[in-house]
Parts: structure tokens; sequence; C-alpha cells
């Protein structure tokens, strides 16, 4: 090495560097940072969105099959057709029945012998069961006499609903009014005004209460009455002997106007 015009020698040493050979892991490359997962998340959701939308526009493309049932329930909304159902003749003078499909579910063949049937004996499947169709747009229900089965065949509802708006029909003595339908429990706004289109009430099947011969325990099992009411009713009864009319029960502070509009249907002074 020259410095300053003279050789300076270096020491001899020779220095050895071990450089160590680059590898990538596989696993290297499934690794994706925070937000290149944030990105491949929104990635993935916009594809599926765009897929559902093409398929959903693809299907409204679709013609309607002369042979459904959305074809016919077309036909009668624009003839302006609408049937009645009523619970005494539905299954016997009805022109067009409701189809019913029947399914077989089959059974595996280790279980088919570990299932008892009713008589005791064993069976080798499960029992054929029936789902019933729907009734279509424009169909109209009397629910004052429309049992469970009937209730069922309108969309919206099942076994428990049919069988609570039975009950509550039961407690009440009938419906007067579409609007009580509301008060069926577990029927919120938005169920009930997709039901109400599909009934209508006939208050000759409303079955009143007897003011002047029921006791009290029987006159508080209606909905609208309460324990106090039906006991304030029973000593009014005694004073008077008889009760003529709405009159008398206006003079008990227990009975507001809107008891008297919600109870006028039920009463009944013979």
């Amino acid at each position: 090495m020259h410095i300053g015009g003279e050789l300076i020698p270096l020491r001899n040493s020779i220095h050895f560097i071990h450089i160590e050979p680059f590898t990538m892991n596989w696993r290297d490359l499934l690794y994706f940072s925070k937000g290149e997962r944030r990105a491949l998340t929104l990635l993935l959701c916009l594809i599926t969105v765009s897929w559902i939308l093409l398929l959903w526009t693809e299907r409204k493309r679709m013609p309607i099959d002369p042979r459904t049932d959305a074809y016919r329930t077309e036909i009668r909304q624009a003839s302006g057709e609408r049937r009645i159902i009523t619970g005494k003749d539905t299954s016997e003078k009805e022109t067009n029945p409701i189809r019913q499909k029947t399914v077989s579910r089959p059974v595996p063949a280790a279980l088919a012998n570990d299932i008892p049937s009713p008589a005791g004996k064993k069976r080798k499947g499960y029992p054929l069961y029936t789902r019933p169709e729907k009734y279509t747009a424009g169909t109209l229900i009397e629910l004052n006499t429309a049992d469970t089965a009937i209730l069922k065949k309108v969309p919206g509802i099942g076994s428990t609903f049919a069988r609570r708006i039975v009950k509550y029909r039961e407690l009440l003595g009938g419906f007067y009014d579409i609007s009580q339908l509301a008060e069926v429990y577990g029927i919120d706004e938005d169920r009930y005004q997709a039901l109400a289109p599909w009934f209508i009430t006939d208050t000759l099947h409303i079955r009143k209460l007897e003011i002047n011969v029921s006791p009290a325990a029987t006159l508080r099992k209606h909905p609208y009455l309460s324990y106090r009411q039906a006991k304030a009713i029973e000593q009014l009864r005694k004073q008077k002997s008889r009760l003529s009319g709405w009159e008398n029960l206006e003079l008990i502070e227990e009975f507001t106007d809107t008891d008297k509009k919600r109870l006028i249907p039920y009463l009944s002074f013979k």
C-alpha cells in the first residue's frame, strides 16, 4: 500500500466470511400481514356478493312455467278471484281441494329394528308424514270456524301459531275483529300485517258470557276481564238480583270506556 510515496506492507491475514445460503420456507409463502388479510377478506366478500347477485338476476329472467303455482297465483290476482274457506265445508265442499305431498323418509338398516311401533311391533322405517301446501293468494279464511288444519295452510302459520290462535279464540269466545289476532302470543306487528289479509270474521259465531248466571270463576277466565272486575260483577248482581245492561256495569269504577268497547260483543244480559 502506498502512503505518501512509501510502500507500507500490510499484515498478511486472510479473513473468511461465511455466507449462509438463502433458503425460503414454504410456510413463508402462506404468511400474510394484517393489512393483506383484510384486503383478501374484502375481495372474497365482493366475489361472493357478485355471484349471488348474478344468480338472482338470472333467476328473475327465467319465464314462469304455466304449470306452476306462481302462474296460477298471478291468474287469480289478475281475475280478482277469491275463495272463502270456513271450518265447516273446507274438506268436503271445496271445489279445488289443496293437494298434499306425502314424503317417505328412509331409515338406516342398522336402526330400523330399534324403532318401536305404537302397537308394540317393530317397523322398518319412519312413518309417512304429510306437508300441506299453502293457500294461494286471494283465499280468505273465516277466523271463527277455521281449525288448526286450515290455519296451517295459511302462509306464515305453522303448528305452534295455529294452536295459539285456536286457544285464544276459545278463551275469547270468538274474534269480532281481525285486529284481535295481534293479541295472540308471539304475533308481533310485522307478522300481524302479513296475516291480516288472509282472514275475515263472522260475528255470528261469537260465544257470549251470560252475565246474570256466570259465576266469578267463569267470568275471570275471559281475557278482557280481571279478577277484580269479575268479583265486582258478582257483588253488583247480588245487590240488584239481575243486571239489565251495560248501564249497570258503568256504576262500577273498575270498568272504563275501553273495557266497554272490548266487552260489549261478548256480554249477554239475558
